[in-house]
């Protein structure tokens, strides 16, 4: 999409973070902008001020892991602006603690929010953008964790997810005229790590499901300092809106995870190389 003025966007987990920094760099791209959180008040202050800046941009509350919210944010978007070319599956959460200390309610959580979410916001919006016969574009965002695993907690899991789900979607919905590409930050200065403060009722036993033997202040402890002094989540939103003209099928915050990747690879290509010239059996 080369010309993103007079367009409309859908931006989920838009009230803060990443978010708001693709809303932002979007609306001053020309486009109209509806912001989705499950925050009212950061909602209502960041709508606020994006219009002291003449934005076209309005707000609407939604528990993104709850479809039927997701729907209404979808009606009240057609409502306000008429038709959707851009959705930014964007909302997400840490999750809970890793192997020894799962359970339903964390995988739910984090299932709900950072997989479902995004799966639910393609479906609902995915007909809206073909509809007009004008093209359109989803980011969906994952994390670098969605490339490098790391450990086997439910964040990791879900990324993995949402890194799959776009690289097939964009070769399903490019014949029609949709692109698709795939977030991948490292560490971004956003309220991630307090994500707990939005743990809906039904999830509450997700906060116990904190890493083996450790609080949680002491689990999410170890990344705070990272999160804290990381890339500006203006820029990543410059980053995303570059990304959707451009159509660029993944889209990278920075390079410092890039070995890993590489190594990655190398490990599969190790894979491969062990079971070189030999004959499976029938």
């Amino acid at each position: 999409m080369k010309d993103l003025a007079g367009k409309t966007a859908v931006v989920t987990g838009a009230a803060s973070g990443i978010g708001l920094g693709v809303a932002t760099s979007l609306a001053k791209a020309g486009v109209k902008v509806m912001l989705c959180d499950i925050e009212q008040g950061a909602l209502d202050a960041a709508v606020a001020r994006l219009k002291e800046t003449n934005a076209d941009v309005a707000g609407v509350k939604a528990d993104v892991s709850l479809k039927a919210e997701l729907q209404a944010a979808a009606d009240a978007t057609l409502e306000r602006y008429g038709e959707v070319h851009i959705l930014h599956n964007n909302a997400g959460v840490t999750g809970a603690g890793g192997y020894g200390a799962w359970n339903d309610a964390s995988w739910n959580w984090t299932i709900g929010v950072n997989l479902m979410a995004v799966i639910w916001g393609v479906e609902i919006f995915g007909p809206l953008i073909e509809r007009h016969g004008q093209g359109g574009h989803i980011v969906n965002t994952a994390s670098i964790a969605g490339m490098i695993s790391g450990s086997g907690n439910p964040y990791n899991v879900t990324k993995y997810g949402v890194v799959a789900l776009s690289e097939g979607l964009r070769v399903e919905l490019a014949p029609r005229n949709i692109g698709v590409s795939v977030l991948c930050p490292g560490f971004i200065r956003t309220n991630i790590v307090d994500s707990f403060r939005n743990l809906q009722d039904r999830y509450a036993d997700a906060a116990h499901a904190v890493g083996a033997g450790t609080d949680l202040p002491t689990w999410l402890g170890g990344i705070r300092g990272r999160i804290d002094a990381g890339i500006d989540p203006m820029y990543v939103g410059e980053l995303v809106r570059e990304g959707i003209e451009g159509d660029w099928p993944y889209i990278f915050t920075d390079n410092e995870f890039e070995p890993y990747i590489d190594a990655r690879f190398a490990g599969i290509k190790a894979g491969f190389d062990r079971i070189r010239g030999r004959e499976p059996r029938r």
